[in-house]
């Protein structure tokens, strides 16, 4: 039995890189496999640690055998079943979330709840604002306060052009030893900067969509690059929905910081902060300690039927 690290997954079938004999494999399931106490569209995801068996020495081809404990991963609900999760990626360092303001425009509903969903396992999070290049000088002002924002709260956010070296520099600095997840809608330039990163990785890129200034789905599935020795980076399909899965009523103002260090003040121990007497956490919102959108992307999560479930 040999131990694996899945580097692409395209649904039926897993490139497997066998990190002791330093070969790849294609890899697939046998029967049907699935997890204790999860839902999921996808039980192997890109991050993961497997034990396989060789299936077939010409063709290069194994079957999985065994999916090795997670140490984390990042998860949204399914958008093909109601009912269950899809898994992004596992056992990463950090995770990097592009955003723009244009071209298209990220919403800060899904940047807080991408930030939920690391938050859940503790994974660290730097929020990109890519194409500063294309930014208008009101929008530069109001990105500047966004980062600002997020910063306080203890993220760390860089402004970037995916198109520029000096910019392409920091997301080496960041990526330097570590595995990392590139998450965001489709458009906000995942792949070009990949691409920049590494001129040996030639991901496919797009012109955004001129209906409705979208973005155009190029990555199809998720895959890990390895950039250097010590580092990799997985890139990922566009995310146009990012839906809260399994996630307690209760637990949810744990993974908003400034929602966190207020709560404990509250009257009610099961305070949920929408209206209760005495709420620490409604008294920060009125006062503007706590800032209106972040408190809106709470009660969107907590109030969402896809984190119900």
């Amino acid at each position: 039995m040999t131990k694996g690290l899945i580097v692409r997954s395209t649904g039926s079938w897993y490139d497997i890189f066998d990190e002791e004999n330093q070969k790849s494999y294609k890899g697939r399931l046998r029967g049907r496999f699935k997890l204790k106490g999860m839902k999921v569209t996808n039980p192997i995801a890109v991050g993961d640690y497997v034990h396989f068996e060789l299936e077939n020495e010409s063709e290069n081809t194994v079957v999985i055998t065994e999916l090795l404990k997670r140490d984390n991963y990042i998860i949204r609900q399914s958008t093909r079943k109601k009912y269950h999760g899809h898994v992004i990626a596992a056992n990463i360092d950090q995770a990097i979330l592009i955003a723009t303001l244009v071209s298209p425009r990220t919403s800060l509903g899904f940047i807080d709840r991408f930030l939920v969903s690391a938050e859940s396992f503790g994974i660290p999070v730097t929020i990109a604002f890519n194409k500063c290049d294309l930014l208008l000088e009101e929008d530069l002002e109001y990105q500047e306060q966004l980062m600002a924002l997020y910063e306080n709260l203890g993220y760390n956010c860089v402004a970037i052009s995916a198109l520029t070296d000096d910019d392409t520099d920091i997301i080496d600095e960041l990526i330097l030893g570590k595995k990392s997840l590139l998450a965001g809608h489709s458009g906000v330039g995942k792949s070009t900067l990949i691409n920049r990163i590494d001129p040996n990785i030639s991901q496919r890129t797009d012109e955004i969509s001129t209906f409705a200034d979208k973005g155009k789905h190029t990555t199809t599935f998720a895959q890990m690059f390895q950039v250097n020795d010590n580092s990799f980076v997985i890139d990922t399909p566009g995310i146009k929905e990012l839906g809260i899965i399994g996630l307690e009523d209760l637990t949810i103002g744990h993974f908003f910081p400034e929602i966190k260090d207020a709560m404990g003040h509250c009257k009610y121990h099961n305070c949920t902060h929408v209206h209760e007497p005495n709420c620490e956490v409604l008294k920060r919102v009125e006062g503007g300690k706590i800032a209106l959108p972040r408190y809106q992307s709470y009660l969107s999560i907590l109030n969402s039927d896809d984190n119900r479930r």
